[in-house]
């Protein structure tokens, strides 16, 4: 039987306390999502990586000064995203990306089935695929800000006071990116969603 993992903020007095072992624990835990969550806005997977190793390297240098005035996720976030915008304004991710990058967590995004209702058959799958990938498209030309809001939002299921948290804005500020993020997508899906409701399906 898996032993109980203690709660985020024991951890994290634990590692103040000096326990190396508690933050790998912090780690496992959330290095993937770190992962995920960088790779949304760092299309090249070896830097994105570097990205993510670099915001537990710099939470771990930091957490002496973690007070438990936030969730401890919402604040590793908020290293992750400026990690994540460090990169991007240095320039030096690719910016080249290959279908495989772009493709290669689809699953991640939006679910066709919280789009669709309908029945499963090949023309609805056929279109579900098709909601997914304009989703998605829809996603890379938001501005990074809308993106990093919007992921937050859908993919990650934070709050609107941990996003303003991770992204440091009003919370003003992050209802009108996820507004304006999620009319930007709507407006990508609306010839999809019209064309599935066209006499061919």
């Amino acid at each position: 039987m898996q032993q109980d993992i203690p709660s985020d903020a024991v951890l994290v007095q634990q590692v103040q306390a000096g326990q190396q072992k508690a933050f790998d624990l912090l780690v496992a835990k959330y290095q993937r999502r770190i992962y995920r969550l960088v790779l949304r806005f760092i299309r090249d997977p070896a830097l994105a990586e570097d990205v993510a190793q670099e915001t537990f390297l710099r939470a771990y240098r930091a957490i002496g000064q973690f007070r438990g005035e936030s969730q401890f996720y919402t604040w590793l976030y908020r290293i992750a995203v400026n990690t994540a915008k460090k990169a991007i304004s240095d320039d030096i991710r690719d910016p080249t990306v290959s279908e495989g990058d772009a493709s290669g967590h689809d699953e991640e995004t939006f679910s066709p089935t919280e789009l669709l209702s309908n029945h499963e058959t090949p023309e609805s799958i056929l279109v579900s695929k098709e909601i997914v990938q304009t989703v998605n498209a829809a996603m890379e030309s938001l501005p990074e800000d809308l993106r990093m809001a919007i992921t937050l939002r859908e993919i990650e299921g934070l709050s609107y006071e941990d996003i303003a948290e991770a992204m440091q804005c009003p919370i003003g500020t992050v209802r009108s990116r996820i507004f304006r993020a999620r009319e930007a997508i709507a407006e990508r899906l609306r010839p999809v969603i019209e064309h599935k409701g066209g006499k061919r399906w």
